[in-house]
């Protein structure tokens, strides 16, 4: 099966997946397992009253997640239950700069491709842009491609994988999150680059040699959430942009209706 199993099983786990990413030398923001308000506020206290507590499975889009800001450690009772009794975990702050992501590939004869980072702005915990080239110092990118590397190998990875990180002051990172599959923040690879990430994916796990990741463009790809497909007969009269729609009968408030990227041609 590929991607492995043993990926879905860090990825799927945020706990899981920071203890992994720790143990290969990749560095995280600090976190504490919850599984009771009593555990709540011993990591709150460690983390000066504030964090982000998010469950550890299942949450994606800004779901299932609760901000803690210069609160006092105490006075949380029936937190866990409104969080719905499930195992949590309380994630410190970052003074992250901007985030940034990752896509890369590993093919069945362990060749590694990776393609420039994206820069990312989410709204109401939802991608918003994916921008190219991310506005971060000229040793970060290759700072992050290491990390992706590192990250497939140790997981006899193959296919395609996204990895999400925090960029600090100087340039170093943190990674925040794994992706086993295509990502949202790698869309864009479809109207800039010759081989896309769903190419790239299928090569790999074909056991193809891996297209080159390098792209043609400049570029800005940007989500339409729910009422915002409305926008399409507009964007469709635009010239150098490419608009991929999911074709979901209904438009939902924080609902993934498509995408567009628009690209701006790089000089020669």
């Amino acid at each position: 099966v590929y991607p492995p199993a043993r990926a879905l099983e860090v990825a799927q786990d945020r706990v899981d997946e920071k203890t992994f990413l720790n143990g290969i030398g990749i560095a995280t923001a600090d976190f504490h397992a919850v599984d009771n308000d009593d555990q709540l506020v011993a990591a709150l206290k460690a983390f000066d009253g504030s964090g982000v507590l998010k469950t550890r499975r299942m949450g994606y889009d800004g779901k299932g997640q609760r901000v803690f800001r210069n609160m006092e450690a105490g006075g949380f009772a029936g937190t866990c239950e409104a969080m719905g009794n499930v195992p949590l975990i309380l994630e410190a702050f970052v003074p992250f700069e901007r985030e940034i992501s990752v896509i890369a590939a590993r093919g069945l004869d362990g060749a590694v491709v990776a393609y420039d980072p994206a820069e990312n702005i989410h709204r109401n915990g939802i991608l918003h842009t994916s921008t190219l080239p991310a506005a971060i110092m000229p040793e970060t990118p290759e700072a992050a491609r290491t990390a992706a590397s590192k990250i497939l190998s140790a997981l006899n990875y193959v296919g395609v994988i996204g990895v999400e990180f925090f960029v600090l002051a100087d340039g170093s990172l943190l990674a925040n999150e794994i992706a086993p599959r295509v990502h949202n923040s790698g869309h864009w690879t479809e109207a800039a680059c010759i081989v896309s990430q769903f190419e790239q994916h299928i090569r790999a796990i074909a056991g193809l040699p891996l297209g080159a990741p390098d792209r043609h463009s400049d570029c800005v790809m940007e989500n339409l959430i729910g009422d915002d497909v409305l926008r399409v007969p507009e964007l469709l009269a635009e010239p150098d942009l490419m608009l991929h729609l999911y074709g979901k009968a209904e438009a939902r408030l924080g609902r993934k209706m498509g995408h567009f990227t628009r690209i701006s041609r790089r000089a020669s």
